[in-house]
């Protein structure tokens, strides 16, 4: 196994669709998925190519109901390169005998390559070697290049290279009865000999996307074949075939680039002509491939996380991290930046959750916020700037400030699915994980870390703080006063923990005091006064004058921060909600015994006629976010402020607890259970880390993976060697770390970027060393085990450390 290579060596058809998965291209622009050249969607394969902001809304009526889903649309498939020896049959892996397969995605490089070698029924063997890339310096561009060799015969060869725009989005089996033809193609030409361009149009939100592909063939020494193609034209399909005659050894290669432009792209006159002219400049995939991998590079040094690891599955462990990094890159890059985008849950790898943006930005933003925070920016400017509808939201639902959808796509109305289709029972039910009000807490967290790391005050003068107090505002106007405790309470929201959205036997949809959601409002509404205290005299004058935020309303938030109610239960449990712990005993065992895999618990009960609102089981971490997303010191001071006991063992017993209820449904959930374990249970939260390694490399979850990739568990698995095993905390004025490597990493490396400076750490379980490079940054403190300093650019420091005990009770956050 490589460390720096995904690799098959063997064709699957019932793994083809996870392989497509796993080996999309993308630069943060467009993406592809890693489907065979000559595949067309089946129950095989489902080539896809998906556009960053790419939205669309199409209505069904579905169980007497008229829903209107908006999707990201898949595009034309620029991939589409047939090939016939001798006017026989098109190839496909499934009509030939296979005599050797394998496929590799090269991360260090960013090129899928696949090589097939087959004989057909006449018993002719040929050999097919294919690479492909998405560029990542050139966001318009990828490009394909095939070679054909023809192993024990000789006779013509038909390729056939085109542009397929008759594509709907069927991606996901449990969508299937909703509307799904997104596109209509508006022309599809061959400007040129060498060139095919489609252009199509979405039918509702008119985005335009024109793609151009320039087709060349080339002999084995290099030199071009000069072949007069006949084009394919037909409805929503533009193709060129070429023949060429070989004799028994000889190769043909073919080389396709191609240029993807959208009508809302910066500096273009029309997205076709852009698409025609860039393909027509664009160099040959040698060159190509050259400044992608230097691009590549590039990017690794500020990405990579190298552990050095005892024991078996170091490889493997290396091998799935880089894969993580190279998926979170290949959505949002440097490329992102200038774009008005989001970050997908799923990615830009297929059409699970519809492409829509939730609260995954808590998991994908510190990985990138200590590395290149430029992106994290542009991110949040994507929150930013539908801050409005956010405002219209609240004001709708009888609140003031901004209230964020859960779900959210082209403009940031609330795009949570209405009904939902339990594939166990066959049956719509209604869907009520809207009620997710926590997703706002999140976003002012990110504004919050963001500004930790950089300290980029233009970004939290003129944006950040204005998110963050009309977030502020919402909370404090979201709550309703229990007179009768002196506490402000939260009615009717929904947790991380997506099992629950009602009490049993209830019709109103929603929870009361709910656990992670009361915890966080508090920290915001005690935040909110920090936020303000750090702008400029002159520009907090102009954002209270301008948001008519008074000394009234900023006592209020005070006051609720102070006040907000915790319930607990038994031993200083923090309760889920409010009546948790009243719901029935859950016998998972018996439910294990009886199905094997309970992650989608509330799919099997609602399919026996039951309800998971009944029973204390949870989906994923919810009480426990509260320890992945503050420090055991934050918790201490916050539940003081708030007048509740935090004690020694507050963590752990809650840890306890609720992982003993818990399915892990959500591939972020075991993120969440390695993190709060770090100190206290290293060799779990180890266990947990390499299980949450796997998510999607295996497809734990038994088919969600090949409907695109989970990508906050992926940037949290890394995160958690980022900060979780270092012990990384931005801490009022200083940078805090404090190492607690599990026993199996005997070192780990890597490169951070905090306020101007660019830290290398190099950490083993006896010493930590701190290197700045050399920049005209301002020296900045550091506290490592609560031994502080002050590092200079340049500087190089370092610490010991004493390996601590790997079991036992501890100090969690």
């Amino acid at each position: 196994m490589s460390e720096w290579t995904l690799d098959y060596d063997d064709f699957d058809p019932r793994e083809e669709k996870l392989r497509e998965a796993l080996c999309t291209l993308g630069n943060g622009y467009f993406a592809t998925r890693g489907a065979a050249a000559h595949a067309r969607g089946d129950d095989v394969h489902y080539p896809g190519t998906y556009l960053a902001g790419g939205y669309n809304r199409l209505k069904t009526k579905i169980s007497g109901h008229v829903v209107e889903n908006e999707d990201l649309v898949n595009l034309p498939n620029w991939l589409h390169l047939g090939l016939r020896i001798d006017g026989g049959d098109w190839f496909d892996l499934r009509s030939v005998e296979l005599l050797g397969y394998r496929q590799s995605l090269d991360l260090r490089r960013g090129l899928l390559t696949r090589s097939v070698h087959f004989a057909d029924r006449h018993g002719r063997r040929s050999r097919l070697a294919e690479r492909r890339l998405v560029h990542m310096a050139e966001p318009h561009l990828a490009a394909s290049e095939t070679t054909v060799t023809a192993e024990n015969w000789s006779g013509s060869v038909e390729l056939r290279s085109a542009i397929d725009g008759n594509v709907v989005n069927n991606g996901v089996a449990r969508y299937r009865e909703l509307s799904n033809r997104h596109l209509e193609t508006l022309f599809a030409v061959a400007p040129e000999v060498d060139v095919l361009c489609l252009k199509a149009r979405t039918n509702q939100s008119r985005l335009e996307v024109a793609l151009a592909a320039r087709t060349h063939l080339f002999r084995d020494n290099g030199t071009r074949l000069i072949v007069t193609p006949r084009v394919q034209h037909d409805e929503g399909f533009i193709g060129q075939d070429l023949s060429v005659e070989l004799v028994r050894g000889e190769s043909v290669r073919v080389e396709k680039i191609v240029a993807l432009y959208s009508g809302r792209d910066r500096a273009i006159a029309e997205c076709d002509l852009e698409a025609c002219t860039a393909v027509s400049r664009a160099p040959d995939f040698a060159t190509l491939a050259a400044s992608q991998a230097l691009r590549w590079a590039q990017l690794w040094r500020r990405f990579a996380v190298t552990i050095e690891q005892s024991g078996n599955g170091a490889e493997r462990t290396a091998l799935i991290l880089r894969l993580h990094i190279f998926h979170l890159l290949q959505t949002a890059s440097t490329n992102t930046i200038d774009l008005d985008v989001g970050v997908p849950a799923r990615g830009l790898h297929g059409e699970a959750y519809r492409g829509h943006i939730f609260w995954d930005e808590l998991f994908i933003f510190p990985l990138l916020n200590w590395r290149l925070p430029e992106i994290t920016r542009a991110l949040l400017m994507y929150r930013f700037r539908r801050l409005e509808e956010a405002r219209v939201n609240a004001r709708q639902h009888g609140h003031r400030g901004a209230m964020f959808p859960w779900q959210s796509g082209s403009n940031g109305r609330e795009e949570s699915q209405q009904l939902h289709l339990n594939p166990a029972s066959g049956r719509w039910i209604p869907d009520n994980t809207y009620l997710q009000r926590h997703i706002n807490s999140a976003i002012a967290y990110n504004v919050w870390q963001y500004y930790q790391v950089t300290r980029d005050m233009e970004f939290l003068s003129f944006y950040g703080a204005r998110m963050f107090l009309e977030i502020a505002r919402f909370w404090g106007s979201f709550v309703v006063h229990n007179e009768a405790l002196d506490r402000y309470e939260i009615h009717g929201v929904v947790g991380p923990d997506e099992f629950h959205t009602a009490y049993p036997h209830s019709d109103r949809p929603g929870l009361s005091n709910h656990g992670y959601t009361n915890v966080m409002a508090a920290w915001v509404l005690a935040r909110a006064g920090d936020v303000l205290g750090l702008l400029p005299e002159e520009r907090r004058q102009e954002l209270c004058e301008t948001l008519q935020l008074g000394e009234d309303e900023l006592r209020h938030w005070d006051e609720v921060s102070r006040r907000m109610r915790v319930v607990f239960h038994g031993d200083g449990i923090i309760s889920q909600f409010e009546g948790f712990e009243k719901l029935r005993p859950f016998d998972s065992d018996r439910y294990r015994a009886k199905y094997g895999d309970i992650h989608r618990l509330d799919r099997i009960l609602e399919a026996e006629g039951d309800s998971v609102d009944r029973y204390q089981a949870a989906k994923q971490a919810d009480v426990l976010m509260l320890f992945y997303l503050l420090s055991a010191e934050e918790l201490a001071e916050l539940f003081a402020r708030l007048g509740y006991p935090f004690e020694h063992d507050t963590i752990p017993r809650n840890i306890a607890y609720y992982s003993a209820r818990t399915t892990h449904g959500s591939t972020l959930s075991r993120v969440v259970d390695s993190w709060v374990r770090a100190r206290s249970d290293r060799e779990g939260s180890w266990r947990l880390f390499r299980q949450a390694l796997e998510s999607d490399i295996a497809d734990v979850q038994g088919g969600t993976t090949p409907e695109g990739i989970h990508l906050g568990a992926m940037a949290g698995t890394v995160d958690l060697l980022q900060r979780g095993y270092t012990g990384i905390v931005t801490h009022g004025d200083a940078l805090t770390l404090n190492p607690c490597l599990p026993r199996e990493v005997t070192s780990q490396r890597m490169t951070i970027r905090y306020r101007g400076h660019a830290l290398d750490l190099s950490i083993t379980q006896q010493a930590l060393t701190v290197h700045s490079h050399k920049s005209n940054a301002a020296p900045i403190k550091l506290e490592v085990v609560g031994v502080g300093a002050e590092i200079a650019a340049g500087q190089t420091l370092e610490f010991p450390l004493t390996p601590a005990p790997q079991d036992g009770p501890g100090d969690d956050g």
